[in-house]
Protein backbone atom coordinates (compact mmCIF):
# COMPACT_ATOMS: atom_id res chain seq x y z
CA UNK A 1 0.00 0.00 0.00
CA UNK A 2 1.43 3.45 -0.98
CA UNK A 3 0.67 4.80 2.09
CA UNK A 4 2.53 2.42 4.07
CA UNK A 5 5.61 2.71 1.16
CA UNK A 6 5.31 6.66 2.12
CA UNK A 7 5.90 5.74 5.62
CA UNK A 8 9.28 4.24 5.14
CA UNK A 9 11.00 6.61 2.14
CA UNK A 10 13.41 8.80 4.20
CA UNK A 11 12.62 11.92 1.58
CA UNK A 12 9.12 12.18 2.81
CA UNK A 13 9.77 11.82 6.61
CA UNK A 14 12.18 14.25 6.38
CA UNK A 15 9.65 16.75 4.45
CA UNK A 16 6.35 16.27 4.95
CA UNK A 17 6.04 16.84 8.86
CA UNK A 18 7.19 20.08 7.62
CA UNK A 19 3.86 20.84 5.80
CA UNK A 20 1.10 22.96 7.68
CA UNK A 21 -1.80 20.76 6.83
CA UNK A 22 0.21 17.34 7.55
CA UNK A 23 0.89 18.96 10.98
CA UNK A 24 -3.01 20.08 11.61
CA UNK A 25 -3.90 16.84 10.25
CA UNK A 26 -2.31 14.83 12.71
CA UNK A 27 -3.67 16.40 16.10
CA UNK A 28 -6.27 14.40 15.27
CA UNK A 29 -4.30 11.49 16.37
CA UNK A 30 -1.90 12.64 19.05
CA UNK A 31 -2.63 16.00 21.36
CA UNK A 32 1.26 17.37 20.65
CA UNK A 33 4.64 16.47 20.85
CA UNK A 34 5.32 17.10 24.76
CA UNK A 35 4.38 14.91 28.34
CA UNK A 36 2.35 18.15 29.23
CA UNK A 37 -0.23 17.82 25.51
CA UNK A 38 -0.56 14.19 26.63
CA UNK A 39 -1.55 14.34 30.31
CA UNK A 40 -3.67 17.65 29.68
CA UNK A 41 -5.56 14.85 26.77
CA UNK A 42 -5.49 12.13 29.27
CA UNK A 43 -7.28 14.12 32.55
CA UNK A 44 -11.36 14.25 30.87
CA UNK A 45 -11.19 10.92 29.54
CA UNK A 46 -9.48 9.51 33.26
CA UNK A 47 -12.14 11.84 34.63
CA UNK A 48 -14.71 9.80 33.05
CA UNK A 49 -13.02 6.06 34.19
CA UNK A 50 -11.05 5.59 30.97
CA UNK A 51 -7.83 3.59 31.74
CA UNK A 52 -4.72 5.59 30.04
CA UNK A 53 -1.28 4.54 28.08
CA UNK A 54 0.99 6.74 27.03
CA UNK A 55 3.54 6.18 24.12
CA UNK A 56 6.25 8.72 23.18
CA UNK A 57 6.71 8.12 19.75
CA UNK A 58 9.96 7.28 17.89
CA UNK A 59 11.50 4.03 16.79
CA UNK A 60 15.03 3.04 15.19
CA UNK A 61 17.38 4.81 17.77
CA UNK A 62 21.16 4.50 16.18
CA UNK A 63 22.52 6.20 19.01
CA UNK A 64 22.62 4.08 22.25
CA UNK A 65 22.94 7.43 24.44
CA UNK A 66 19.23 8.50 23.20
CA UNK A 67 17.72 4.85 24.12
CA UNK A 68 19.07 6.40 27.39
CA UNK A 69 17.37 9.64 27.42
CA UNK A 70 14.11 7.98 25.85
CA UNK A 71 14.72 5.43 29.33
CA UNK A 72 14.92 8.76 31.43
CA UNK A 73 12.13 10.32 30.04
CA UNK A 74 9.51 7.18 30.86
CA UNK A 75 11.39 7.41 34.38
CA UNK A 76 10.10 10.63 34.82
CA UNK A 77 6.57 10.10 33.66
CA UNK A 78 6.64 7.41 36.26
CA UNK A 79 7.91 9.60 38.68
CA UNK A 80 5.25 12.51 38.23
CA UNK A 81 2.82 13.84 40.76
CA UNK A 82 -0.68 12.10 40.07
CA UNK A 83 -2.66 14.31 38.44
CA UNK A 84 -4.90 11.50 37.24
CA UNK A 85 -7.36 9.12 38.96
CA UNK A 86 -4.85 6.45 38.68
CA UNK A 87 -1.41 5.96 36.76
CA UNK A 88 -1.15 6.01 33.13
CA UNK A 89 0.58 2.09 31.81
CA UNK A 90 3.44 2.84 29.55
CA UNK A 91 3.67 1.37 26.18
CA UNK A 92 7.28 1.28 24.39
CA UNK A 93 8.81 -0.10 21.68
CA UNK A 94 12.32 -2.07 22.50
CA UNK A 95 13.75 -0.35 19.52
CA UNK A 96 13.31 3.28 20.95
CA UNK A 97 15.22 1.99 24.14
CA UNK A 98 18.27 0.19 21.66
CA UNK A 99 17.14 -2.91 20.14
CA UNK A 100 18.94 -2.50 17.38
CA UNK A 101 22.31 -1.23 19.34
CA UNK A 102 22.70 -3.81 21.79
CA UNK A 103 19.88 -5.91 23.18
CA UNK A 104 21.39 -6.43 26.48
CA UNK A 105 21.42 -2.70 27.10
CA UNK A 106 17.34 -2.77 25.74
CA UNK A 107 16.34 -5.32 28.35
CA UNK A 108 17.96 -3.12 31.08
CA UNK A 109 16.39 -0.33 30.39
CA UNK A 110 12.93 -2.71 30.53
CA UNK A 111 13.87 -4.17 33.42
CA UNK A 112 14.32 -0.99 34.97
CA UNK A 113 11.04 0.30 33.97
CA UNK A 114 8.93 -2.35 34.82
CA UNK A 115 10.35 -2.55 38.34
CA UNK A 116 9.48 1.24 38.68
CA UNK A 117 6.36 1.02 37.02
CA UNK A 118 5.46 -2.15 39.60
CA UNK A 119 6.28 0.21 42.23
CA UNK A 120 3.74 2.98 41.00
CA UNK A 121 1.30 0.54 40.20
CA UNK A 122 0.76 0.61 36.64
CA UNK A 123 2.11 -1.44 33.92
CA UNK A 124 4.48 -1.93 31.21
CA UNK A 125 3.94 -2.76 27.19
CA UNK A 126 6.02 -3.72 24.88
CA UNK A 127 5.01 -2.73 21.32
CA UNK A 128 5.64 -5.40 18.28
CA UNK A 129 6.92 -4.04 15.78
CA UNK A 130 7.74 -5.43 12.19
CA UNK A 131 7.93 -9.27 11.59
CA UNK A 132 12.19 -9.10 11.91
CA UNK A 133 11.69 -8.37 15.64
CA UNK A 134 9.01 -10.33 16.85
CA UNK A 135 11.40 -13.00 17.82
CA UNK A 136 13.67 -10.49 19.35
CA UNK A 137 10.60 -8.42 21.53
CA UNK A 138 9.09 -12.25 22.25
CA UNK A 139 12.35 -13.16 24.21
CA UNK A 140 12.61 -9.89 25.89
CA UNK A 141 9.15 -10.71 27.05
CA UNK A 142 10.02 -13.78 28.31
CA UNK A 143 12.82 -12.60 30.80
CA UNK A 144 10.62 -9.22 31.51
CA UNK A 145 7.77 -11.69 32.67
CA UNK A 146 10.42 -14.12 34.70
CA UNK A 147 10.71 -11.18 37.37
CA UNK A 148 7.75 -8.81 36.82
CA UNK A 149 4.26 -9.52 36.73
CA UNK A 150 3.06 -6.06 35.36
CA UNK A 151 4.30 -6.38 31.70
CA UNK A 152 2.29 -6.67 28.99
CA UNK A 153 2.86 -7.25 25.17
CA UNK A 154 1.36 -6.62 21.52
CA UNK A 155 0.94 -9.26 19.13
CA UNK A 156 -0.33 -8.80 15.54
CA UNK A 157 -3.23 -10.97 14.05
CA UNK A 158 -1.93 -10.29 10.34
CA UNK A 159 0.92 -12.14 10.88
CA UNK A 160 0.44 -16.34 10.33
CA UNK A 161 2.66 -16.94 12.95
CA UNK A 162 1.07 -15.50 16.07
CA UNK A 163 -1.11 -18.46 16.96
CA UNK A 164 2.08 -20.07 18.14
CA UNK A 165 3.83 -17.31 19.43
CA UNK A 166 0.32 -16.91 21.84
CA UNK A 167 0.48 -20.15 22.91
CA UNK A 168 4.00 -20.00 23.66
CA UNK A 169 3.29 -17.38 26.18
CA UNK A 170 0.10 -18.91 27.64
CA UNK A 171 2.19 -20.37 30.12
CA UNK A 172 3.97 -17.66 31.58
CA UNK A 173 0.05 -15.78 32.25
CA UNK A 174 0.21 -12.61 30.28
CA UNK A 175 -0.78 -10.16 29.37
CA UNK A 176 -1.60 -9.58 25.73
CA UNK A 177 -3.00 -6.26 23.31
CA UNK A 178 -3.82 -8.09 20.43
CA UNK A 179 -3.77 -5.73 17.16
CA UNK A 180 -4.59 -6.13 13.64
CA UNK A 181 -0.99 -4.95 12.18
CA UNK A 182 -0.03 -1.93 10.67
CA UNK A 183 3.18 -3.04 8.83
CA UNK A 184 3.46 -3.82 5.13
CA UNK A 185 4.27 -7.87 5.35
CA UNK A 186 4.50 -9.95 2.24
CA UNK A 187 1.82 -12.26 1.76
CA UNK A 188 4.53 -15.28 2.67
CA UNK A 189 4.56 -14.48 6.03
CA UNK A 190 1.03 -12.11 6.87
CA UNK A 191 -2.42 -12.19 5.99
CA UNK A 192 -3.38 -9.25 3.59
CA UNK A 193 -7.25 -9.80 2.86
CA UNK A 194 -9.08 -7.98 5.69
CA UNK A 195 -11.79 -11.19 5.88
CA UNK A 196 -8.52 -13.34 6.39
CA UNK A 197 -6.94 -10.74 8.90
CA UNK A 198 -10.38 -10.47 10.62
CA UNK A 199 -11.16 -14.26 11.36
CA UNK A 200 -7.38 -14.73 12.48
CA UNK A 201 -7.82 -11.97 14.91
CA UNK A 202 -11.26 -13.25 16.21
CA UNK A 203 -9.89 -16.88 16.68
CA UNK A 204 -6.77 -15.98 18.77
CA UNK A 205 -9.01 -13.12 20.82
CA UNK A 206 -11.47 -16.26 21.64
CA UNK A 207 -8.21 -18.32 22.92
CA UNK A 208 -6.77 -15.42 24.87
CA UNK A 209 -10.69 -14.39 26.49
CA UNK A 210 -10.79 -17.69 27.85
CA UNK A 211 -7.16 -17.53 29.41
CA UNK A 212 -8.48 -14.10 30.80
CA UNK A 213 -11.43 -16.16 31.85
CA UNK A 214 -9.63 -18.93 33.66
CA UNK A 215 -7.34 -15.80 35.31
CA UNK A 216 -4.33 -17.02 33.09
CA UNK A 217 -4.27 -13.68 30.91
CA UNK A 218 -5.20 -10.00 30.12
CA UNK A 219 -6.84 -9.50 27.52
CA UNK A 220 -7.07 -6.45 25.77
CA UNK A 221 -8.78 -5.73 22.33
CA UNK A 222 -6.43 -3.37 20.48
CA UNK A 223 -8.83 -2.72 17.25
CA UNK A 224 -11.14 0.50 16.31
CA UNK A 225 -13.34 -2.63 14.74
CA UNK A 226 -16.35 -2.22 17.11
CA UNK A 227 -18.07 -4.81 15.06
CA UNK A 228 -15.33 -7.18 15.26
CA UNK A 229 -15.44 -6.78 19.30
CA UNK A 230 -19.03 -7.38 19.35
CA UNK A 231 -18.43 -10.53 17.20
CA UNK A 232 -16.16 -11.54 19.64
CA UNK A 233 -17.67 -10.73 22.62
CA UNK A 234 -20.94 -12.88 21.70
CA UNK A 235 -18.57 -15.75 21.28
CA UNK A 236 -16.70 -15.46 24.57
CA UNK A 237 -20.28 -14.97 26.60
CA UNK A 238 -20.97 -18.45 25.56
CA UNK A 239 -18.12 -19.85 26.71
CA UNK A 240 -18.73 -18.00 29.69
CA UNK A 241 -16.09 -14.87 29.42
CA UNK A 242 -17.63 -11.81 30.81
CA UNK A 243 -17.52 -8.38 28.97
CA UNK A 244 -15.04 -7.16 31.97
CA UNK A 245 -12.32 -9.72 31.06
CA UNK A 246 -12.67 -7.81 27.72
CA UNK A 247 -10.11 -4.58 27.12
CA UNK A 248 -10.50 -2.23 24.48
CA UNK A 249 -7.65 -0.08 23.77
CA UNK A 250 -7.95 2.61 21.30
CA UNK A 251 -6.14 5.15 19.82
CA UNK A 252 -6.67 8.77 21.26
CA UNK A 253 -8.56 10.53 18.17
CA UNK A 254 -10.05 7.47 16.86
CA UNK A 255 -13.91 6.60 17.66
CA UNK A 256 -13.79 8.14 20.79
CA UNK A 257 -17.76 8.18 20.94
CA UNK A 258 -17.54 4.65 19.80
CA UNK A 259 -15.09 3.63 23.26
CA UNK A 260 -17.04 5.81 25.56
CA UNK A 261 -20.22 3.34 24.10
CA UNK A 262 -18.67 -0.06 24.49
CA UNK A 263 -17.15 1.60 27.87
CA UNK A 264 -21.12 1.70 29.07
CA UNK A 265 -21.88 -1.81 27.53
CA UNK A 266 -18.99 -3.36 30.17
CA UNK A 267 -16.21 -3.39 28.55
CA UNK A 268 -12.99 -1.48 30.50
CA UNK A 269 -12.11 0.87 27.79
CA UNK A 270 -8.59 2.37 27.55
CA UNK A 271 -7.10 5.24 25.52
CA UNK A 272 -3.73 5.29 24.09
CA UNK A 273 -2.06 8.70 23.85
CA UNK A 274 0.96 8.99 21.30
CA UNK A 275 2.85 11.90 21.49
CA UNK A 276 6.50 13.54 20.60
CA UNK A 277 8.38 15.03 17.51
CA UNK A 278 8.86 11.59 15.76
CA UNK A 279 5.83 10.88 14.66
CA UNK A 280 5.86 10.87 10.77
CA UNK A 281 5.56 7.15 10.12
CA UNK A 282 3.18 6.01 13.01
CA UNK A 283 0.58 8.77 11.52
CA UNK A 284 1.09 6.86 7.90
CA UNK A 285 0.38 3.60 9.15
CA UNK A 286 -2.31 5.11 11.24
CA UNK A 287 -3.90 6.40 7.49
CA UNK A 288 -3.02 2.70 5.99
CA UNK A 289 -5.25 1.35 8.76
CA UNK A 290 -8.65 2.98 7.76
CA UNK A 291 -10.07 4.44 4.99
CA UNK A 292 -11.45 6.91 6.93
CA UNK A 293 -8.38 8.30 8.57
CA UNK A 294 -7.28 8.87 4.97
CA UNK A 295 -10.93 10.93 3.97
CA UNK A 296 -10.01 13.38 7.05
CA UNK A 297 -6.55 13.87 6.56
CA UNK A 298 -7.18 15.14 3.07
CA UNK A 299 -10.04 17.71 4.33
CA UNK A 300 -6.99 19.35 6.03
CA UNK A 301 -5.78 20.05 2.60
CA UNK A 302 -9.14 22.28 1.91
CA UNK A 303 -9.17 25.86 3.01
Amino acid sequence: MILLWMARNPWLREHLPRLGFVRRAVHRFMPGEDADSAFGAAAGLAANGQGILFTRLGENLAVLAEADEVAAHYRALLDREGSLPRRPELSVKPTQLGLDIDAEACFRHLDGLAGLAGGAGTWLWLDMEGSTYVDATLDLYERLRAAHPNVGICLQAYLKRTPRDLWRLLPLAPAVRLVKGAYDEPATIAYRRRAEVDAAYQALALVLAEAARDGRARCALGTHDSGLIERIASFADAAGVSRGSLEVHMLYGIRARELVRLQAAGFPAFTLIAYGSFWYPWYMRRLAERPANVLFALRQILP
